[in-house]
């Protein structure tokens, strides 16, 4: 299966100079570009680097990262899934929400994305899953205008006895030309079990 990965807050250097002056060589030279993309008949995905080495937990997209992906987007040929994949959430589950803030700027990004017609924002970092619209959390502007979905992906890494709440698992998304779903596994011992499935109307 095609891979399509982008790089966490975790994926940099500790070290000085190299977490500033070369944060993705390792990245870039292992994994891929810290940026990249994917497309065939059904589906269209963008990577975005929301890493900041100087912010440990803080994520941001640059402006010319945000534009770029856009232009892709808008691009994008017609009925295609568009998708967007990047490490920072930007809608957290609430019981996370206090201890780890959505990506800066989340409403301009946000609205970057709709008028662009993005119908999938995937992002990780809370290390618990979480699925909403943009009506879910905001009034008026792009609740109004858009139709898109903000999933955040559980942690598939071991969690961490001393993080209340974060459980091992993934989300896996079926797109058809009018809807798409989103199921939620969670580990239960040795296996998955599904937690949760939310569907939504296209376009």
């Amino acid at each position: 299966m095609p891979l399509l990965a982008v790089p966490g807050n975790h994926d940099i250097p500790y070290t000085i100079p190299a977490r500033f002056t070369s944060p993705f060589a390792a990245w870039e030279r292992i994994v891929g570009p810290a940026e990249p993309e994917f497309s065939d008949a059904h589906l269209f995905v963008v990577g975005l680097n929301s890493v900041r080495p100087w912010r440990q937990q803080g994520g941001a997209l640059s402006e010319a990262s945000l534009t770029r992906a856009t232009e892709r987007v808008r691009a994008a040929p017609g009925g295609v899934l568009r998708v967007v994949a990047l490490h920072h959430h930007l809608a957290a589950p609430p019981w996370r929400a206090a201890h780890k803030r959505p990506l800066h700027r989340r409403s301009e990004v946000l609205r970057a994305f709709v008028d662009a017609g993005v119908d999938l924002v995937l992002g990780g970092h809370v290390h618990q899953a979480s699925v909403a619209t943009v009506p879910d959390f905001q009034a008026g502007g792009e609740a109004e205008r858009g139709s898109l979905v903000l999933a955040t992906a559980p942690g598939f890494g071991r969690p961490r006895p001393h993080r209340q709440g974060e459980a091992q698992g993934l989300n896996v998304y079926d797109a058809t030309a009018e809807t798409l779903t989103i199921t939620t596994f969670a580990r239960d011992r040795d296996s998955f079990a599904q937690i949760g499935q939310r569907a939504f109307r296209r376009g």
